[in-house]
């Protein structure tokens, strides 16, 4: 009989268990931090606005964690974040605006209108890296048959820091 009652404590004990294990292993709802900085380190979007500090946390976590794609769609919308902050900044985001919607550009036009702009001079690398960014970051969320992996985001990762730098000085978020 001993043995019995000790069977109920345990099927109480697992049952209370599985109630309470969803809302304690999620993670919060404004997620984690990543261990490692491996793409972007953290301080180039410290203090800058909270919605850029959240992605790169989500693109150096993505790269931690191995899921690339995520990762290149990621650096894909922190680019072209950045790119409106520029527009935004230098007070003409009209240049921007498809003139019959009103809506932004898609991300393929802000670049070159990005490229063509006076207000800044653009390096080398800027100019160069922007479309390959792009295009990982389109295949990677387009693609049906594409999956990036770890080499197609390392040959990257400089450009993308380089990118990112002079962007986020363009935007003056730094």
């Amino acid at each position: 009989m001993p043995l019995l009652r000790g069977h109920k404590k345990i099927i109480k004990l697992v049952k209370e268990l599985a109630a309470d294990a969803p809302r304690n292993f999620l993670p919060p709802s404004e997620g984690t931090r990543p261990t490692s900085e491996h793409l972007l380190p953290f301080s180039h979007v410290r203090g800058t606005r909270g919605y850029l500090e959240r992605v790169v946390n989500q693109i150096n976590g993505c790269y931690e964690k191995g899921w690339f794609d995520g990762c290149a769609v990621m650096m894909r919308r922190l680019i072209e974040t950045l790119i409106i902050e520029c527009f935004e900044k230098a007070g003409i985001a009209d240049k921007i605006m498809d003139a019959k919607t009103g809506e932004l550009l898609y991300l393929r036009d802000l670049i070159d209108k990005l490229l063509q702009e006076k207000n800044w001079n653009l390096g080398r690398t800027t100019k160069q890296a922007l479309p390959k960014l792009k295009n990982v970051g389109d295949q990677s969320a387009h693609s049906r048959r594409y999956n990036a992996n770890r080499e197609d985001i390392d040959k990257l990762a400089n450009d993308f820091r380089v990118v990112c730098q002079e962007l986020i000085y363009l935007a003056r978020l730094k």
